[in-house]
């Protein structure tokens, strides 16, 4: 599960949490959340599900889009 780690900062910031109020009511250390908005932590499934409740939003919101990464042309 790769969290868009600036879209979740940008969410909290939106909805007026600072880093360490967010992180304490996500029950996560605030340098943890920090390295998630930074792109340098993935969260466990539950973590990732107390990001998107205290936001508001679905997991999916919070989540970075899979883009396919393959340069050769799909063969059918």
């Amino acid at each position: 599960m790769q969290p868009d780690g600036p879209e979740i900062r940008r969410q909290r910031e939106e909805r007026g949490y600072g880093l360490r109020g967010f992180a304490k009511a996500a029950q996560i250390s605030h340098g943890y959340l920090s390295r998630i908005e930074r792109g340098l932590r993935s969260p466990q499934p539950e973590v990732m599900a107390r990001i998107a409740r205290l936001l508001g939003c679905r997991i999916a919101d919070i989540q970075r889009q899979q883009t396919e990464t393959n340069d050769e042309p799909e063969h059918r």
